[in-house]
């Protein structure tokens, strides 16, 4: 299982931590509003995923893209 799944929307992307390691990360790592969560997930903008990303599986998480 993946620690965390990006999901391409189209005009934005969602980052969904789906383990507790995924979580910890995020929450350690993502700046988000209260308004960027939508249904478990942080909306970003495309742009600044793959900096994200890269940082994630740099610290030896597992991502997924959908």
């Amino acid at each position: 299982m993946s620690d965390i799944r990006i999901e391409n929307a189209g005009s934005i992307v969602l980052i969904r931590p789906m383990t507790a390691a995924g979580r910890k990360w995020v929450e350690e790592h993502v700046q988000a509003e209260n308004w960027q969560w939508i249904g478990g997930a942080i909306a970003a903008e495309p742009r600044t995923v793959q900096a994200v990303v890269e940082g994630m599986q740099a610290d030896g998480l597992e991502v997924s893209c959908v």
